[in-house]
């Protein structure tokens, strides 16, 4: 199954990936794929049996809550990453659909619960401050390693102006600790650099390396968004993603309370 494909209570990564970019503004989604992730084009798409099995068994209320999330035909489009060369090799999978128009990214694994989308809020940043927008927050130094790290020229708290970008650095030679989660506003000429297909850490294609080839051509900030991030990526992560998402549920958080109560008693 693929992991955009996990739930999250009861909902898959890519359904929450979906919505918050819809609540942001977002039109058009286009899904870069690969070899065995069908069962996303699936749910992205009319199932004539079981809606005809909810209707006849008076479930109604499920029914529209499907439909209300359902995308409408033709704002959904897929493309093929036929091989595994990294997020930027994907990202530039899809550059015939985006053509030459601003766009976002959102990788599903990162699940970020608040109040304001995470990614409406770098939509807000650029319609500001224009050029490229990232999603960032702090990680343990320890930790530089496992993600694109940000080299900083000025930093409010908030916002950060960034003058470069250190993919996967090793702790003791990362600029700073603030590192780039997944969502994205990105300038159609990051296809530019991709295009040149060099390869960065892990010998893949990063998209950390194209977008720090536009810095100084294009203004580049991070932004510390307001929101908690969840790692689906980690298994840790993905079970305080669930935890933490039942919570909130007015149908699930007393019971989920009560269990986690026993849990605290017997251990």
């Amino acid at each position: 199954m693929p992991k955009e494909m996990l739930p999250v209570v009861d909902k898959p990564l890519i359904q929450y990936a979906v919505e918050e970019a819809k609540a942001s503004g977002i039109e058009e989604f286009i899904f870069v794929t690969g070899r065995g992730k069908h069962a996303i084009e699936d749910h992205f798409d009319i199932s004539y049996e079981l809606d005809h099995t909810l209707a006849e068994r008076g479930k109604q209320d499920i029914l529209d809550e499907m439909k209300a999330w359902m995308p409408t035909p033709g704002q959904i489009a897929y493309t093929r990453q036929m091989l595994p060369l990294g997020l930027g090799h994907a990202v530039w999978c899809a550059r015939d659909f985006v053509g030459d128009e601003p766009f976002a990214v959102l990788l599903a694994d990162d699940l970020v619960m608040s109040k304001a989308p995470c990614l409406g809020q770098l939509i807000d940043v650029y319609e500001k401050t224009g050029g490229n927008v990232v999603a960032v927050m702090d990680v343990p130094r320890e930790h530089t390693n496992r993600y694109g790290i940000l080299d900083l020229e000025s930093d409010d708290g908030k916002l950060a102006s960034v003058k470069g970008l250190v993919e996967k650095p090793a702790p003791e030679k990362a600029p700073s600790t603030l590192s780039i989660i997944g969502r994205y506003v990105l300038l159609p000429s990051v296809f530019a650099e991709l295009d040149r297909h060099d390869t960065g850490a892990g010998g893949e294609i990063q998209l950390t390396d194209a977008m720090a080839r536009q810095i100084g051509k294009a203004p580049f900030h991070g932004l510390r968004f307001e929101g908690h991030r969840f790692d689906c990526g980690d298994k840790v992560g993905f079970l305080e993603a669930n935890i933490a998402f039942a919570l909130e549920r007015d149908d699930l958080g007393d019971a989920v309370r009560d269990v986690l109560a026993r849990y605290q008693v017997s251990n």
